[in-house]
């Protein structure tokens, strides 16, 4: 079974400490739900359209997995702290090959 990754890469940080917030209850969130944290910063250097704002990556043992963290009672309680303006950001999650 391929693994997953969850890419979030943010374009803008408006509240850094709702982000900060989110963070302390996201990380814990994730982890327990089978996560390891890759990256978590930002870019040393962009290229193209990059943005030098935030970027994580999480790696999961499948796709089901990242999934079940990102719909768990414990990561939307972290959504719900972050709020709807803390940032923009996109997330995916991508199966690896």
């Amino acid at each position: 079974m391929a693994k997953a990754y969850w890419v979030a890469v943010y374009r803008s940080i408006k509240y850094p400490d709702a982000l900060a917030a989110y963070a302390k209850l996201a990380g814990p969130a994730i982890q327990a739900a089978g996560g390891r944290f890759l990256i978590r910063g930002t870019p040393a250097k962009t290229y193209e359209a990059g943005l030098g704002q935030r970027v994580v990556v999480i790696e999961f043992d499948s796709v089901a997995q990242a999934t079940a963290a990102h719909d768990s009672a414990a990561y939307q309680a972290a959504l719900k702290v972050l709020g709807k303006d803390a940032a923009e950001r996109d997330i995916r999650i991508v199966e690896g090959v």
